[in-house]
């Protein structure tokens, strides 16, 4: 759309940076913020408004016009100090990083898009805009932006974290899925090659080819996981658990210690109906961490070792459950899916205990485990309702269970008895054994 006169106008004596609010056809100058003395329209903008950012090549000299001194707006020009004063790229870079780790995604977006003013080929910052529209549920548009960096002309070759990012994108297509997955693996390879062939053979491997080493893996699990999944075709096709196998053993050939890559083997014998084997492989796992402090950077993320609980309920394996779980909710007491994984490992229990001849498991009687039980899953109830948690069938299954537990007669315990005199959750140890280990038996 062509200005009109009068926005014309206010176009020639506007200074770089203001922003014009258009109502009909008559505009209005809101506010002044200079970023330079040259004029653009950005058309970009949402709504009704018009940023002047930058200078716009080719505009035809307008015909001068004659004002009074009361008529006339006041000209400003920015000096080179000013302009000089203007964050460096790097600079702007980084803050949007800063932002994206505080989770403050829509200030970001506005940085970046104005690094992408100023550099529109930042891989960098194509990169972050495609996160940060993630992170805000524009779908479409992150993919837009993930896929602007791995097709043509993309560059060659294109970060890998563009086809991890679009692999979990486009989940509800598996091949196309698989397809980013072995892309950002074939990336990974070679720039894990480059940098062994620059070091010395007897070093160790640096941070940056441990990065490089746990995002193979991660890519490698990706594919397992989706020819895993009931929900896709995929995982009835014959060649299916040769592919499972064949990526597993090169996620371990890569980082033979790797949580992850161990526990998508014990769930892959689970499914082979191998649960001996599946035992030993997380009994493995859980040597190399269980022992290691907290704040530790060896120690696995708490996604992982909450996918380690779950493994371990699958095969009855309470004790290590418990223990991983002590754990992870000294370090965040909020995470809802570790209370719900406690309440369920309790009613595991509790029901094991009935099915017994006294009625009790490790010298727990199943109503007291019940009564454990209920008090975790009331916590993380409130914790999902509060924090509005994405994970609905969570909560889904906590109201189920809750529900089996009204039935049974098994009250929440009241507010005081869970939290000491300063409102802090009171934890028991879990026992262990005299040699601090835990048999897996």
């Amino acid at each position: 759309m062509l200005p009109s006169p009068a926005m014309h106008s206010l176009f020639q004596n506007a200074t770089s940076g203001s922003i014009l609010l258009i109502k009909g056809q008559q505009p209005v100058l809101l506010e002044e913020m200079p970023l330079g003395d040259v004029l653009i329209l950005d058309h970009a903008c949402k709504s009704n408004y018009i940023r002047i950012v930058g200078q716009e090549m080719g505009r035809t000299r307008p015909k001068k016009k004659q004002h009074t001194k009361a008529s006339d707006p006041p000209v400003q020009h920015v000096s080179s100090a000013t302009a000089a004063k203007a964050p460096s790229i790097p600079a702007l870079l980084e803050k949007v990083q800063e932002l994206i780790v505080q989770c403050d995604y829509e200030l970001a977006l506005r940085f970046v898009r104005r690094i992408l003013e100023q550099q529109p080929g930042s891989i960098e910052a194509r990169e972050m805009l495609g996160v940060c529209l993630l992170e805000t549920g524009e779908i479409d548009a992150a993919k837009e932006a993930f896929q602007f960096l791995v097709q043509p002309p993309s560059p060659q070759p294109p970060p890998a974290s563009a086809h991890l990012y679009l692999a979990q994108i486009f989940d509800d297509d598996p091949t196309l899925a698989l397809q980013h997955y072995q892309a950002a693996v074939d990336i990974l390879i070679n720039q894990l090659k480059g940098k062994q062939s620059t070091q010395n053979p007897t070093s160790n491997s640096t941070p940056d080819e441990n990065e490089i080493k746990s995002n193979i893996v991660r890519a490698l699990i990706g594919q397992v996981e989706i020819w895993m999944d009931p929900s896709y075709d995929l995982c009835f096709e014959p060649e299916a658990e040769k592919t499972c196998e064949d990526l597993l053993n090169l996620a371990l050939q890569t980082d033979a210690n790797n949580p992850e890559a161990l526990q998508a083997l014990a769930s892959v014998r689970m499914s082979q109906q191998r649960p001996e084997d599946a035992k030993q492989i997380l009994e493995q796992v859980w040597t190399l961490w269980k022992d290691l402090d907290l704040d530790d950077p060896r120690l696995p993320p708490i996604p992982t070792r909450l996918s380690l609980v779950k493994l371990f309920l699958e095969l009855s394996l309470y004790t290590p459950a418990l223990l991983v779980l002590q754990g992870v909710m000294v370090t965040d007491d909020q995470e809802v899916e570790a209370w719900y994984l406690e309440g369920w490992c309790f009613f595991l229990m509790s029901e094991s205990a009935k099915e017994s001849g006294d009625g009790k498991l490790d010298d727990m009687g199943w109503e007291e485990l019940a009564k454990d039980s209920r008090d975790c899953l009331e916590t993380c109830k409130v914790l999902h309702i509060n924090q509005d948690h994405p994970d609905k069938p969570i909560l889904e299954h906590v109201q189920e269970l809750v529900a089996k537990l009204e039935v049974l007669g098994i009250k929440p315990s009241p507010l005081e008895d869970d939290q000491d005199d300063e409102g802090e959750v009171e934890w028991e140890d879990v026992s262990e054994g005299e040699d601090g280990d835990v048999e897996m038996d």
